[in-house]
């Protein structure tokens, strides 16, 4: 059997959205969904059309915008919220409605004062309703993660049967374990009755940091759709970061899975929705953050000039990123020094980087960074020579 498609679902224009402080009006939105469908993500979750007049006109303009990718609406199990989002999905090119309700003890007894026999009747009647509209509906079991696994696939087997294309198993307050959510997707591929006509798609949570871990377990157990935002965003702690998983499923080939996203564009993508939702990427974080690619240390430096691989598993122009950066600080040692004073201009002899190297420590006990302003100072002071020009 050949490697298995992994579909990526993203989320950011909803789920990411709802950061506090992060509301974007509709031609921010619709920038970033024409990018998204460059960077060639399977799905866009476009919005959540009844929540407000603005986010059904986003979801409406992001829709006759994208041409390829499927463009989905979210909404309870409620008619009204079907039938909305429907109208809001008019000029898909390939529209899904994705719908659902909360499945767990938690939901049922605590949100929505039910019963859990009351709550399977309603999956499957906003399923079929939300089918009278559209051929693809997904099906979001909320709270799937603490949602006792036995009624967990009677749930998932009813809405199948009623027609659902893909079935959404919930982390939804990020508090399953990798092993735990992994054996609940596992489950329901060996439990559930018509499981092969659905896709199973995971959307995790990271309030315990696990929402990617939690991905790649769903995958690794038979899921085949992640949900996901970039750089994490998303309520709360976040959600699954896509570059994540993507480059995961790059770097361990015998996964056995693959995924279309046009990896190049990964770091360009951060750096946009970092700027339209006013929220500054982390600098370690992985595969966008600003010391992704950079090492400080003396130790990594010099294994890193010597062979980048030595320290680096991806390459950063796989991901978008122009180069790794040496970062002069009072931990670099002799050999980053050489490297980046003949960036500046200057071969160092080995007696001359002696005498700059002791110079090179005061100065960077004294501040974060030694910049290449400095460095150029610091050589053309000390030596008795011009730097080298080209």
């Amino acid at each position: 059997m050949g490697a298995e498609q992994i579909h990526i679902f993203d989320t950011t224009l909803r789920d990411g959205e709802q950061v506090p402080g992060c509301k974007l009006d509709t031609e921010q939105k619709v920038e970033i969904a024409k990018e998204l469908e460059k960077l060639q993500v399977d799905v866009i979750e476009a919005g959540f059309p009844i929540s407000s007049p603005g986010d059904f006109k986003s979801v409406e303009e992001i829709c006759k915008a994208v041409k390829t990718p499927v463009v989905c609406g979210l909404s309870r199990a409620v008619e009204q919220d079907i039938k909305v989002a429907a109208e809001a999905l008019v000029h898909a090119k390939r529209p899904r409605i994705h719908t659902g309700i909360g499945t767990s003890d938690l939901h049922i007894y605590n949100k929505l004062n039910s019963t859990p026999e009351k709550i399977i009747e309603r999956s499957v009647a906003a399923v079929k309703y939300a089918k009278s509209f559209v051929e693809d509906v997904e099906f979001y079991a909320e709270d799937a993660g603490r949602t006792d696994n036995e009624y967990l696939a009677k749930v998932i087997e009813a809405v199948i049967a009623a027609g659902a294309t893909v079935v959404n198993i919930p982390d939804t307050t990020g508090y399953c374990l990798p092993h735990e959510y992994g054996e609940k997707i596992k489950y329901l591929k060996e439990n559930v009755k018509g499981i092969h006509k659905a896709i199973i798609s995971t959307h995790c949570h990271n309030d315990l940091g696990l929402a990617t871990a939690n991905s790649i377990a769903g995958i690794q157990n038979g899921a085949r759709q992640i949900e996901c935002t970039i750089n994490g965003i998303g309520e709360r702690a976040g959600n699954t970061s896509l570059e994540e998983v993507v480059m995961i499923m790059r770097q361990h080939s015998y996964l056995d899975l693959y995924n279309n996203i046009n990896t190049p564009m990964l770091y360009p993508m951060s750096q946009l929705v970092s700027d339209k939702m006013g929220v500054n990427v982390q600098p370690n974080k992985a595969i966008v953050g600003a010391n992704a690619f950079a090492h400080s240390s003396g130790i990594h430096q010099d294994g890193v000039i010597k062979a980048r691989e030595v320290y680096e598993i991806m390459d950063p122009k796989d991901v978008g990123v122009e180069q790794s950066l040496i970062v002069l600080t009072a931990r670099s040692g002799r050999a980053a020094l050489a490297y980046k004073a003949k960036q500046v201009g200057f071969n160092l002899t080995k007696k001359e980087l002696d005498v700059v190297y002791k110079k090179f420590l005061t100065l960077a006990d004294k501040v974060k960074e030694v910049n290449k302003e400095a460095l150029f100072q610091l050589c053309k002071t000390h030596l008795q020579r011009m730097p080298i020009t080209s």
